[in-house]
């Protein structure tokens, strides 16, 4: 491993017994991250001639960059996401071109993540309800990472059931188990 990223992988570990320094670290990071992600898409929205206004954010670990304002921005998102997807990828490739780190850094466009995410999460509760009192496991439809991670945390959030992922990418799909 490179000595860059090396010192990188550095900032960016903090268990418990990493030092503030390293915490400070690691956060400075991401608030560069979000900064060359912001640079990216603003870049990106004057080509384009959008308008929208760009939100950096640290959360959970993760830079996160939220776009919101202009009517063309649900252009971005696509059909069930696949823009948005996409668009998020390009923002990682451009921020790891720039820090030299793999980024983990979330996207969300006029605030279709946010949107979803309330709906995966219902949807996961009520097919762990729905499991329990069938008492027969259900393998939902195919979903993106995203997706099942946040269906998998809303299963987890229901006592007496589990969830998994089965199948390739992109069948890949999140199965609720009733618990033994």
């Amino acid at each position: 491993m490179s000595e860059t990223l090396q010192a990188a992988d550095a900032d960016v570990r903090t268990d418990a017994t990493g030092s503030a320094a390293e915490a400070e670290g690691g956060e400075s990071l991401l608030v560069r991250e979000g900064d060359v992600a912001g640079d990216y898409l603003e870049r990106l929205l004057d080509l384009l001639d959008y308008d929208g206004d760009i939100d950096l954010d640290v959360e959970a670990g993760r830079a996160v960059v939220s776009i919101d304002g202009g009517e063309d921005l649900e252009k971005l998102v696509g059909r069930r996401g696949e823009g948005l997807e996409s668009l998020q990828e390009l923002t990682r490739l451009a921020v790891q071109q720039a820090t030299g780190v793999r980024s983990r850094l979330m996207l969300d466009v006029a605030g279709w993540r946010a949107k979803r995410r309330e709906e995966l999460s219902e949807l996961g509760r009520s097919t762990a309800e729905k499991v329990l009192e069938t008492e027969k496991s259900i393998r939902m439809r195919p979903m993106t990472p995203f997706e099942r991670k946040v269906v998998h945390d809303a299963v987890a959030s229901v006592t007496g059931v589990h969830s998994e992922s089965e199948g390739e990418e992109p069948n890949r799909r999140v199965v609720v188990f009733r618990t033994s």
